[in-house]
């Protein structure tokens, strides 16, 4: 469902921050590293979560050998797991919504609070998500948003809410994209005619589906990738995308802009998890210790362009990245938006009416 953010990312070093700091709670991941099985620890995640940088600090700390198998969707890595295709990986990065699917389905292992260390630098609503109650088998790596990036050159005023698709149809017709995912593009729709991103309504689900009818003359895709390309190359005015890559977007070109619609958004968490199948547990934790270090956290938030759920890590950002609402948005925005969660039997119904859609 979530085709996310699929680009390769030149990353540099951190020079604002030192990894010196932290090297007492490293010798904890040393030691977890040594007893372990393995001297390699095979991590399954979005391509763009890759940070070199902090691999080699990883593996110099503890003496362990990370090598990462990108995903593009949360789908494609329950597929393979579930294929029995993921017997190697001991760290997996799954949306929050999947954390529920990967629990019910006994995929993943619960984690010993006991073993972790840093569990107090999260900030309080990503200690007790409603995706994974006290963190039981899941934290936090990285949160966004659901929005519109648009060309203000091109777009002076704002949009302030999905509405403006269909009352600028002509300005937008063949220049817009939104994502290939039901649950965002019908939930986004749903809010918009003020439903809950989540219904399970077939009645306010028509309704968000003719609304939809009346704009995909004017579409020019339902596109999760490569709007980002052609929104740079000025095909495109304006998409529905994710926060983070709208982030990477502005951050080539200032002149686009990111906005959250007034009415309201999907808040996602991409999360770390461990599998019952993980081959190297204390490899595992090692990991986890590491990546809830403030310091590591903050280099992360910076190198990859995310936000970062750690209050420790980000009180250590420049005051530009902690004041850049695209990534920390106001909180009067974010209590309008809500996760996407797990719909059991009725999804079918959702996929129905995205088949019509799509493919008429």
């Amino acid at each position: 469902m979530r085709n996310r953010r699929k680009f390769l990312q030149t990353l540099t070093a951190f020079s604002s921050l030192s990894l010196a700091g932290c090297g007492w709670k490293l010798a904890n991941v040393r030691a977890a590293a040594k007893s372990s099985h393995s001297d390699k620890l095979y991590i399954y995640t979005w391509t763009q979560y890759s940070d070199k940088k902090l691999l080699q600090i990883f593996t110099t700390q503890t003496g362990l050998q990370v090598l990462v198998d990108p995903y593009d969707s949360n789908e494609v890595m329950l597929a393979k797991l579930l294929a029995g295709g993921g017997g190697a990986y001991s760290i997996i990065y799954p949306s929050d919504y999947m954390v529920q699917k990967m629990v019910e389905k006994d995929l993943l292992t619960k984690l010993d609070h006991t073993r972790l260390n840093g569990l107090e630098n999260l900030l309080p609503q990503f200690k007790n998500p409603s995706y994974d109650p006290n963190n039981n088998h899941s934290l936090p790596f990285n949160w966004g948003t659901t929005g519109l990036i648009y060309n203000s050159e091109v777009i002076q005023k704002a949009p302030e809410d999905w509405d403006y698709l269909w009352q600028n149809q002509g300005v937008l017709h063949n220049r817009m994209t939104l994502l290939n995912d039901v649950r965002e593009v019908m939930g986004a729709v749903l809010r918009m005619l003020g439903y809950s991103y989540n219904s399970k309504d077939e009645d306010q689900l028509k309704q968000a589906y003719k609304k939809l009818q009346e704009l995909k003359p004017a579409i020019a895709s339902f596109d999760t990738d490569a709007w980002q390309n052609q929104i740079l190359a000025g095909d495109l005015v304006l998409s529905m995308c994710y926060s983070a890559d709208a982030i990477r977007v502005i951050k080539e070109n200032p002149k686009f802009k990111y906005v959250i619609p007034r009415s309201g958004s999907s808040l996602w968490t991409d999360t770390i998890v461990v599998p019952k199948s993980a081959p190297n547990l204390e490899g595992a934790y090692a990991w986890i210790n590491f990546s809830l270090q403030p310091e590591v956290a903050a280099m992360t938030s910076q190198n990859l362009n995310i936000s970062t759920p750690n209050s420790a890590g980000f009180e250590l950002l420049p005051k530009i990245i902690k004041d850049n609402k695209n990534l920390f948005p106001e909180q009067r925005l974010l209590e309008k938006c809500e996760r996407i969660t797990p719909l059991g039997d009725f999804e079918e119904v959702y996929e129905r009416y995205w088949t019509q859609l799509t493919s008429s």
